[in-house]
């Protein structure tokens, strides 16, 4: 049985709906004293009840200021997607670290909480979906699937949690099926996992490219380093600027007027007279002695 399996993964987490209640959720019901159905979700709540998703895969949030001003001056323009505390500790038993006694857990948009948090701002809106914290895969994927085309998740951030998909579903593929991309797209960000930690590192703080350094993990590791060294120490030519235009007292100059023509001479006829004749009207004499010279030296 497939680690997905065990954890009872469904076809496709955004289907994945609860049936019921479960005797799980009716002991935490009964101990908690929450109720398990009937109550209307609410679309605003107060921003202390709200807490970060613990699986979600952005170790690093950044550029939170820029972010904190524009919820300042434009306020929130898009609800977080959050599951109820009750469904998250069903899901995920043992896994309530850093959740207080906050009852939602922020599944996508655990960026715009922390920004709010320092704009010091007192609600946020939220969008209820228990669905979405069916089991540790599902929560994975649901945060993945909501940040891989943005451009401020961490290039290992985004492979360290393709490889717990990996552990999950078993299999590349399998990972690859569920957020619809290929196997290569998977393969290729998978590969940052095989640096050695310093050049881990060195990803993450920007020093060593995303492009180069998945190309250096697929080598071995005891040839890593040098191959990091050389793609650090190559210097790219500086770009051959054009020659500035000519200028006179820091003022471009004219364009400089163009070359006239090179005299032709056309011969009407081609009988040795008229072909003297030509030659005589348009050479200077001096031209003239010059072609008589060379032709001779060609008899």
């Amino acid at each position: 049985m497939s680690k997905a399996d065990k954890l009872g993964v469904s076809a496709s987490f955004a289907r994945a709906q609860p049936v019921g209640v479960s005797s799980r959720r009716a002991a935490i019901a009964e101990a908690t004293g929450a109720p398990t159905s009937g109550v209307v979700p609410p679309s605003e709540v107060p921003i202390e009840a709200l807490a970060h998703n613990p699986f979600n895969l952005r170790e690093d949030l950044t550029e939170l200021e820029e972010l904190a001003q524009s919820l300042v001056s434009r306020g929130q323009l898009q609800p977080l997607a959050v599951a109820t505390r009750m469904a998250f500790m069903e899901a995920h038993p043992g896994q309530t670290d850093g959740l207080g006694r906050a009852p939602y857990v922020v599944i996508d948009g655990n960026r715009r909480l922390a920004a709010a948090q320092l704009a010091g701002l007192k609600t946020m809106h939220i969008h209820v979906n228990d669905a979405l914290s069916a089991s540790a895969a599902d929560i994975l994927e649901s945060a993945l699937i909501a940040n891989v085309h943005r451009v401020d998740v961490a290039p290992m951030d985004q492979a360290r949690a393709l490889q717990e998909l990996v552990d999950v579903h078993g299999s590349q593929a399998q990972v690859a099926k569920r957020l619809g991309k290929t196997a290569a797209w998977v393969s290729q960000r998978l590969t940052l996992l095989n640096l050695t930690p310093s050049l881990q590192e060195k990803v993450d703080t920007g020093e060593l490219k995303v492009e180069p350094a998945r190309r250096i993990g697929r080598l071995p590791q005891e040839h890593q380093e040098a191959a990091a060294d050389e793609t650090l120490n190559t210097v790219t030519p500086p770009r051959q600027r054009a020659h500035p235009a000519p200028t006179v007292n820091g003022v471009n100059a004219p364009p400089a007027p163009p070359a006239p023509p090179t005299p032709r001479i056309t011969i009407a006829t081609d009988t040795p007279e008229t072909i003297a004749d030509a030659l005589t009207a348009h050479l200077t004499p001096d031209d003239l002695k010059a072609v008589t010279e060379l032709l001779l030296l060609r008899l």
